[in-house]
């Protein structure tokens, strides 16, 4: 018995002491709650692109006036509007309704020697969609961009439409 209680005694200290150990840290508040702010939500209207103005399902569609160009298919907008560089006033690019005649994704003119990358052709004389700088005038051509000429070539077909407003 004599075992026991020294062993009750022994912990009782230790327990005793380690709880009368003087307190190093004080402890930290609770901390309140923060409120909420509420903030106004806002819907940001987006304008939707520019439709095109052609009457066509499928093809391409340009708008001189817009300086713009569509790829359609089944009547959707499958690429659209992108930007389009023509051809000046003494070259200006034609309008009306065409088909496409052929292609040649790396055609060079012959006429100016220089490269037309993605060449879809739809009218006399050599006019095409091509790859060119949108920023410099054509020879009657529809420029478009490195991408976007891509993108024609591989989604038009020989005979789709092509409508040029």
């Amino acid at each position: 018995m004599r075992r026991t209680g020294v062993v009750t005694l022994l912990g009782a200290v230790l327990v005793t002491g380690a709880c009368a150990a003087p307190r190093t840290t004080t402890p930290s508040p609770i901390a309140e709650p923060v409120p909420l702010t509420t903030t106004p939500v806002t819907t940001t209207k987006t304008t939707p692109p520019p439709a095109p103005p052609c009457a066509i399902a499928t093809g391409a569609c340009v708008s001189l006036a817009q300086r713009q160009a569509w790829l359609l298919r089944d009547g959707r907008v499958v690429r659209g509007p992108v930007p389009a560089g023509f051809g000046p006033p003494d070259q200006a690019t034609p309008a009306g309704s065409f088909h496409v005649v052929w292609k040649d994704r790396e055609h060079r003119s012959s006429q100016y020697g220089t490269d037309m990358p993605n060449s879809v052709f739809f009218a006399a004389g050599g006019i095409a969609f091509h790859a060119g700088p949108l920023d410099a005038p054509s020879h009657g051509c529809v420029h478009l961009t490195d991408g976007d000429a891509a993108a024609f070539f591989t989604g038009l077909n020989v005979g789709d439409a092509v409508q040029v407003l």
